[in-house]
């Protein structure tokens, strides 16, 4: 049977961890070659040596998509070494502890726009000249429920995930006819290492996010999402483009 992703090369951010991770793992099954991104030294060798105890292909790059010249390594990365940039994940991404905009600093705000928000576009920035070139290519951004409703988290990171909804319609539309797709799923509750972004949350925010978890019919795997994340950059999505896709277990269906 074919592999999915034969012959592709997927660059992942946050790739360490969590979602990204086991995109990471599941595209490489699929015959993909893994640029695994991560900030995390650790992280990113334990799951480069993972996917290639598995026969797989895989190189490691440690960087900050908040910070230009480590987008540069990480799209040179996958040129230098494997010639050709098929897929892009941008997947890295900080919590906000739920703080209120009365609450958040503006150092902290920065920060996380930095992250959530910046750090896609200069991926992007850096990726679509390469996809253009080649005639075709995907990206998948990975927002959150947050970037679809006003009560899943705090004020910058709903302000950066609606944000990363609004650069994925306009990458998808921009580019249509170029060969490039560009797609978001947008988690709900997953078991992740994300949590709230520290340990001591907006007793105000934490509290009005409360109102909704009750209704949550359960919490997703990464692998969950990394099934759906597959579909949508293999052509078994070719004609998926500019979609914001919940994946979510049913909570938004209330």
């Amino acid at each position: 049977m074919t592999k999915k992703l034969e012959g592709k090369v997927a660059l992942i951010t946050g790739a360490g961890s969590g979602i990204g991770r086991a995109m990471a793992i599941l595209f490489a099954t699929e015959g993909a070659s893994i640029v695994v991104a991560d900030v995390v030294t650790d992280r990113v060798e334990e799951v480069v040596a993972v996917i290639k105890d598995t026969g797989g292909n895989a190189v490691g790059v440690v960087g900050n998509v908040a910070l230009e010249s480590d987008v540069e390594n990480m799209i040179a990365s996958a040129t230098d070494t494997y010639g050709r940039l098929d897929i892009l994940c941008n997947n890295a991404g900080i919590m906000d502890k739920m703080l209120t905009i009365t609450e958040i600093s503006d150092e902290f705000w920065e920060r996380l726009i930095s992250v959530n928000l910046t750090g896609p576009f200069r991926m992007c920035r850096r990726a679509i000249p390469i996809m253009l070139d080649q005639g075709s290519g995907v990206i998948l951004n990975t927002s959150s429920l947050a970037g679809l409703h006003g009560g899943r988290a705090g004020a910058a990171y709903t302000a950066s995930k609606h944000g990363l909804v609004g650069l994925t319609r306009n990458t998808a539309w921009t580019y249509a006819d170029k060969g490039i797709r560009c797609n978001a799923i947008c988690p709900g509750a997953v078991e992740t290492a994300i949590g709230i972004g520290g340990d001591e949350p907006s007793e105000l925010g934490f509290a009005r996010m409360c109102l909704g978890t009750s209704i949550i019919p359960r919490a997703g795997s990464s692998e969950e999402l990394a099934t759906v994340a597959l579909m949508l950059v293999s052509d078994d999505g070719s004609f998926v483009n500019g979609a914001i896709l919940a994946v979510d277990g049913g909570w938004t269906a209330y």
